[in-house]
């Protein structure tokens, strides 16, 4: 059997955190079962939800590890929880993977292959979108302490060979990020006090601080129905949280020059963006990341009662 169709290696974990992502559990761990990833080395964190999905899971994939939070503790804190149990089972290697996510065949084989590369520590594919995959979600991240921190490099363009290439990047999406163990073992977890968003760029910036590479790879793709969980495009309740979690990324990683060109772009251009949003009636959306950066600058954290504001 070829290594594109051998599966996933052993010592290869996932963890897959959950918040009400009902039916999208189900169609995500059952693609990570046909690439040869066996259920207990499949762990589930499940975050208080309440549309039963929890139960479904378990009824229909009785062999993946079921972890169960009493209240919704984030995505950060939820996530480390299931690295942790996997680590002390002795993987090698854990994929981040978010419910909203499909992988096409062979994903672990190539993935894993990349990760074989001097320094690579964190590999992550093409991301298209779930429902329109002509497109491209992201082709890696960059950091340009900009508008929303950074960018999703080729986010909505149309796919094509451009973005098949392999290269070094600032950091790549935590919905798809297969991380060898000697990161966490050197970098550390995920910063489970941004809750959501931006713990990911947190967590590849470190790793680079730390001498591990993290490599785009583009001749893998998976698709990607973004934004789900937290009730999909410009909401509230997303640009709420990126506001908040831009200025304590900022407070870790800033500098005179790079709160500046924040400040330029991002917060000054706000009124502008509110009359470019507010004819599409997504003016309160602006508001909320306005809200939420003004939060980030009082020392205020997302919580999940902060977030039911939003609801």
């Amino acid at each position: 059997m070829t290594e594109a169709l051998a599966g996933a290696r052993a010592g290869t974990w996932a963890v897959l955190c959950n918040y009400n992502g009902g039916e999208e559990n189900l169609v995500c761990l059952a693609a990570l079962a046909a690439e040869g990833l066996p259920p207990e080395r499949t762990v589930f964190v499940d975050n208080a939800s309440s549309d039963g999905s929890l139960e479904r899971v378990a009824a229909e994939f009785p062999g993946v590890v079921l972890l169960s939070n009493a209240t919704n503790e984030g995505y950060g804190h939820a996530t480390n929880r299931g690295i942790r149990h996997a680590l002390a089972a002795g993987a090698t290697r854990v994929f981040l993977v978010n419910n909203d996510l499909f992988v096409q065949p062979a994903t672990f084989a190539l993935l894993e292959a990349a990760l074989d590369e001097p320094g690579v520590g964190i590999v992550g594919p093409r991301l298209v979108y779930a429902r329109e995959p002509t497109r491209i979600w992201c082709a890696g991240g960059r950091v340009t302490y900009r508008q929303n921190l950074s960018t999703l490099v080729g986010h909505r363009a149309t796919d094509g060979p451009q973005f098949r290439s392999r290269e070094d990047v600032d950091y790549v999406p935590g919905c798809a990020m297969l991380v060898e163990r000697e990161v966490f073992e050197q970098a550390g977890l995920l910063a489970g006090e941004y809750f959501a968003y931006h713990e990911d760029v947190e967590f590849c910036i470190t790793a680079r601080e730390s001498g591990f590479r993290c490599l785009y790879v583009g001749d893998v793709v998976a698709h990607h129905d973004a934004h789900h969980t937290t009730g999909g495009g410009y909401n509230r309740k997303r640009k709420y949280m990126m506001g908040v979690n831009t200025v304590w990324f900022l407070r870790r990683h800033g500098s005179p020059a790079r709160w500046l060109s924040f400040f330029l772009f991002d917060v000054a251009s706000l009124p502008f963006v509110w009359l470019l949003r507010a004819v599409h009636g997504e003016g309160r959306s602006v508001l909320a990341k306005a809200r939420g950066t003004w939060d980030g600058l009082r020392g205020r954290r997302v919580t999940a009662e902060r977030l039911r504001r939003f609801d």
